[in-house]
């Protein structure tokens, strides 16, 4: 059956977290034992708590199941009311079958649905967000589309790596995307892609190749984050956000809402400073002091925090931009 409509908007988000909180003084203690003082770090990155999963059985699969529950839910639709279910993750809890064929399973799809996994590493939702948008608009047949982010990064870093370890939290956020005949939703969406550092950034740190090598440690599976300058993902926002804007006839004032990646807060004030809002605090959603820094997710749960707070209102332009390791940048225009 032929859908009618060529919009495609945002129909409803949410987000999922575990329930175990660790704060500052757990991180702050650990490194000071190897010898390292990361207070200083912490506080450029704008942490405080992270939500970090606890129990055995959970992981990016059941985070991204119980998001997607409660985004369906908010939207008073079913499963089977899915013509596409996207997971992005970069720590997907099987490579097969794919995690959306399970997420699928378990919500009750139809079989008239496309189930896939995408992974553009922390730049993952945002693209799949983007993608699927760009699909819905070419397949009038798609009506519904949940796209879920989901990554399981703490149990992932090496507890020696002061970058990592006490940087990251646990989440999962779930978007469901409609076709509709109302004017709000997706506008449009710029990349910017710099392949020179790949190897700054990577997990399984020896390739899936070599995980089950003789000699082969734990510490040699887990990410490898080697010291790189980021410098080049603020300038490429700052660009990126300017030209999105220019060609859609809009200006940084326009922008109600900024859902960046919640990587860094210095990164945050940066852009901001580059978009000449420094006095514009409240128009970038931030939440990376309370759940850490959740990789793919993010950006979706600035979002949703943005709507339920009522700082986010239907009508409102908003920016989505990200950055995956590599470097991967996708910047994205939507009106809610």
């Amino acid at each position: 059956m032929e859908h009618t409509g060529d919009n495609i908007r945002i129909c409803n988000a949410a987000y999922y977290h575990p329930q175990h909180v660790v704060d500052n003084d757990y991180y702050l203690e650990h490194f000071a034992a190897l010898g390292k003082d990361i207070k200083r770090f912490l506080e450029m990155m704008g942490r405080e708590h992270r939500y970090i999963i606890k129990d055995e059985h959970e992981n990016a699969l059941t985070m991204g199941y119980k998001a997607a529950q409660k985004a369906l839910a908010g939207a008073g639709l079913a499963g089977e009311d899915l013509d596409m279910i996207v997971f992005a993750s970069q720590t997907p809890e099987y490579t097969y079958p794919t995690n959306a064929l399970l997420l699928h399973h378990r919500l009750g799809g139809k079989h008239r649905a496309i189930t896939l996994d995408s992974n553009a590493n922390c730049a993952g939702m945002v693209t799949a967000v983007e993608q699927a948008s760009r699909y819905m608009q070419a397949n009038r047949g798609i009506r519904y589309t949940l796209i879920v982010g989901s990554d399981y990064s703490s149990i992932n870093c090496r507890t020696d790596d002061e970058i990592t370890y006490p940087n990251f939290g646990d989440a999962a956020a779930a978007i469901i995307l409609e076709r509709t005949p109302e004017a709000p939703g997706f506008k449009d969406s710029i990349y910017y892609t710099d392949s020179a550092i790949w190897e700054s950034i990577t997990f399984p740190a020896c390739g899936l190749s070599g995980i089950y090598r003789e000699g082969i440690t734990p510490d040699d599976i887990k990410l490898r984050w080697n010291p790189f300058d980021g410098s080049v993902c603020v300038e490429a926002a700052i660009n990126d956000i300017k030209e999105l804007l220019d060609r859609n006839g809009l200006t940084a004032e326009d922008i109600s809402a900024y859902c960046l990646s919640q990587f860094s807060l210095k990164n945050i004030e940066l852009i901001r400073k580059g978009l000449g809002l420094e006095a514009e605090a409240e128009r970038f959603m931030y939440v990376g002091g309370e759940f850490g820094y959740t990789a793919t997710s993010s950006p979706f749960i600035a979002f949703q925090r943005g709507v339920e707070d009522g700082r986010i209102r239907r009508g409102d332009h908003i920016i989505f931009w990200s950055v995956g390791a590599g470097w991967q940048i996708p910047t994205m225009l939507y009106q809610y």
